[in-house]
């Protein structure tokens, strides 16, 4: 599998698949997850609820996935995944790998080859930027998957560095 890095905007990566750093109602909200809804248009939106209205009526768990289209997105694929909120009395990181590791195993299902990841957790769910990178990494490392490229999209530089960093150990 490759692993690399690129500083930018995840909605415009060509990619099978972008991993969407979702809240739990699936139904929008700010960061990775409003702008992903924004870039892709209703049909995104319009998938989420029917998954709530069918599969998913109390929301996404926290460490799991599922996929969705991906409407205007040069992706074929959202696949929303629910990081862990950052906690310094509560050992969250198993949940935050599992963010990782349930987006490829959804990307296997659909069949996607190439995923975009943000910083799952990194942004207003408050996770250390390096540990973030750190656990990132770690997650696809240690996954077993038919995903060959995997791409980390920072959302700044002080986020692409961490995750070379991450990728350099």
């Amino acid at each position: 599998m490759r692993m690399s890095v690129v500083e930018g905007d995840i909605t415009g990566v060509r990619v099978d698949a972008i991993v969407n750093a979702a809240n739990s109602s699936l139904l929008g909200g700010g960061g990775v997850d409003g702008a992903i809804h924004a870039a892709g248009g209703p049909e995104i939106l319009a998938a989420c609820r029917r998954l709530r209205q069918t599969q998913l009526p109390s929301g996404l768990p926290a460490g799991r996935a599922v996929a969705t289209t991906a409407g205007a997105l040069p992706a074929t694929w959202v696949i929303h995944t629910v990081g862990p909120v950052y906690s310094t009395r509560e050992d969250r990181r198993p949940t935050l790998l599992s963010a990782y590791t349930e987006s490829l195993r959804v990307a296997d299902e659909v069949g996607a080859r190439s995923v975009a990841f943000p910083l799952i957790s990194a942004g207003a769910y408050g996770w250390p930027l390096q540990d973030a990178a750190d656990a990132a990494v770690e997650a696809v490392r240690g996954a077993t998957t038919q995903v060959e490229d995997v791409r980390f999209v920072a959302f700044n530089a002080r986020a692409g560095a961490a995750l070379e960093k991450a990728l350099e150990r």
